[in-house]
């Protein structure tokens, strides 16, 4: 067995590929070399037939393929495209260079284009003054109206969630929270009539032709507001003496209370030209807590004149209209003594101030209203819910003989 396999096995050295390979192949097997010779085979037949073979025709190139030089070429562009990657710093750089172009001339056009409507407004600024004025007052009236309407729909948030209620609020939130519901009953039909498409370029110059009754104090001029102010407040201060004779005429009807005689002196003083001081006053709050003084016994004419003189709306509810005024007012002097009292608030807010509780600041000094505003401020925080009446006489018990009062009602110059 062992020389049989022998025999057949393939030598090692033919499974290299070597030159000598042809040459011993003719010694590869010993029983094929008897077989070759016992069936006549010889290596010229072999060579005979490998001549016999029939020629190798190259194929035909057709005419769509791409010549050997166009793919030379096209190769040739690939590789370079490929060994360009990744870009260098220059590539990058003129890459930047074009982005930052085409950047800069869309800059350039949107400059232009805003310098040209900045010259435009500068254009109808000097053409038509009187309108540029007045809608840039609309402007800026729109947009103040707009932020303080957002605030007072805050501080009714915090109103409404804070267990302290009105106590949570500073004085300006305070201020604002009496003012704004006014305000947005007045101007509410003068923005809705502007809002609408063809009867708005009507209505506005009608509206501002008389912006004292069409729009409230965010679309008026400094001007304006220090005009109107004044015009309000004198209106107000007209019923100071109307309400004063009707407390003289109620003093009979009270005879028979304990503090009737210091209120004929508080009246007799004030109808003589001279001012109450303010423990006086104080002696005789209780009268005011009783009919016919209290708030819930004044007659229709009463009460029609204490809404004038607080700038309070007389349509209807007087008498909750009026409670709710003394109410925030009595809150706004208590938020002053929290804020330090009246020494610690800027000149603006003391005027402010002296205008809302019915007292005219032009041409007083700041001493001379916060001497006023203190003695307001101590009969305020000493009355309770059931004198509700007294306070809101108090423009006329501490303001009635005031000589800036008489001059802004009687004065004609």
């Amino acid at each position: 067995m062992t020389l049989v396999w022998r025999l057949f096995r393939r030598p090692a050295y033919l499974s290299s590929s070597s030159a000598f390979t042809l040459q011993r192949q003719q010694y590869a097997y010993p029983m094929t070399i008897l077989a070759r010779q016992g069936s006549g085979a010889t290596e010229k037949r072999a060579a005979d037939k490998k001549t016999t073979l029939p020629p190798i025709i190259p194929p035909k190139i057709s005419p769509i393929e791409p010549k050997y030089s166009q793919c030379k070429e096209d190769d040739t562009a690939s590789t370079a495209s490929w060994s360009k990657w990744p870009p260098t710093k220059t590539d990058t750089k003129k890459a930047s260079t074009q982005r930052l172009s085409r950047e800069n001339v869309e800059s350039y056009m949107f400059k232009h284009f805003f310098d040209y409507i900045k010259n435009y407004e500068k254009l109808l600024e000097k053409n038509f003054p009187s309108a540029m004025k007045v809608y840039r007052t609309y402007v800026d009236g729109v947009m103040d109206f707009y932020n303080d309407m957002k605030a007072y729909l805050k501080i009714v948030r915090i109103v409404n969630n804070s267990s302290m209620g009105l106590k949570a609020l500073n004085r300006k939130e305070l201020e604002l929270y009496m003012q704004m519901p006014r305000d947005m009953m007045k101007v509410a039909p003068s923005l809705f009539f502007v809002a609408l498409p063809v009867v708005g370029y009507v209505a506005m110059p009608l509206i501002f032709a008389f912006p004292q009754q069409c729009l409230c104090s965010h679309f008026w001029t400094l001007q304006q507001r220090a005009e109107f102010q004044q015009a309000a407040l004198k209106k107000r201060l007209k019923n100071n003496k109307p309400v004063l004779r009707i407390l003289q005429s109620k003093l009979k009807n009270a005879k028979k209370h304990e503090n009737h005689e210091e209120l004929q002196q508080v009246l007799g003083m004030l109808g003589s030209g001279f001012h109450p001081n303010v423990e006086l006053l104080l002696n005789v709050k209780d009268i005011f807590s009783e009919p016919p003084y209290d708030l819930y016994s004044l007659s229709g004419k009463h009460l029609n004149l204490l809404c004038q003189l607080h700038g309070v709306p007389t349509l209807l509810f007087k008498t909750y209209h009026l409670w709710e005024h003394a109410f925030l007012v009595h809150n706004m002097d208590q938020a002053i003594l929290r804020e330090g009292h009246v020494h610690n608030m800027h000149p603006d807010d003391i005027r402010r101030s002296c205008y809302i509780r019915g007292l005219n600041p032009i041409n007083l000094s700041t001493e001379e209203m916060t001497t006023w505003l203190r003695n307001w401020i101590k009969i305020s925080t000493s009355l309770e819910e059931q004198h509700i009446s007294m306070f809101l006489y108090l423009p006329v018990l501490l303001g009635y003989n005031h000589p800036n009062n008489w001059h802004l009602i009687y004065d004609d110059s």
